[in-house]
């Protein structure tokens, strides 16, 4: 689905403009995102299996939820709203704790130069929460014990969107410091 972005210059601050989605990334244009790492308080983590029809890393291992936030909308609604669409959940402002602000930067085609801020932030649930997958991004949703999914980070597995700006070890320390 496309929708509207704010544009970013190169250090994250919004310039006045917005553009659709598929053009920012068709530009390069950086544009604000959110990634929401889920976890439990016995060390595991949420993740999940990105759709089979995304345009970038289809059935990769990923953020537990994330999303581009909408021209105009404040950061922390933004990861509020995609977390009730990609995994059914209703949180609070509350339930959210920010841990960084990743710049990244990725050539996916000639097409696709993704370059987002991408606002990451923890949430604690439960694994007796009801999960609800969104059906057209998300193909399944698993919790992983926070062990295997160091391991994978450590030896770069196949099955995960690529470790960019080294983000999985941030969130792992993240997580490990709350248990």
């Amino acid at each position: 689905m496309d929708e509207w972005v704010d544009i970013l210059d190169d250090d994250g601050t919004p310039i006045g403009e917005t553009q659709l989605k598929s053009e920012a990334h068709r530009l390069g244009l950086f544009h604000p995102t959110v990634h929401i790492w889920c976890y439990d308080k016995n060390g595991f983590v949420l993740l999940q299996q990105r759709g089979k029809d995304k345009t970038t890393f289809p059935l990769k291992w990923d953020v537990s939820v994330a999303g581009h936030v909408a021209a105009g909308e404040p950061i922390e609604l933004g990861a509020l709203r995609e977390v009730e669409e990609e995994i059914g959940v209703k949180i609070s402002n509350e339930q959210l704790e920010k841990i960084a602000i990743f710049k990244t930067e990725h050539q996916h085609s000639e097409a696709v130069f993704d370059r987002e801020f991408n606002h990451t932030f923890l949430c604690k649930l439960s694994q007796q929460t009801q999960l609800k997958k969104q059906e057209s991004e998300v193909e399944t949703l698993e919790w992983f014990p926070l062990e295997k999914f160091k391991d994978w980070v450590k030896t770069n597995h196949k099955d995960m969107v690529p470790n960019l700006d080294m983000r999985y070890e941030k969130v792992i320390a993240e997580i490990e410091s709350r248990l």
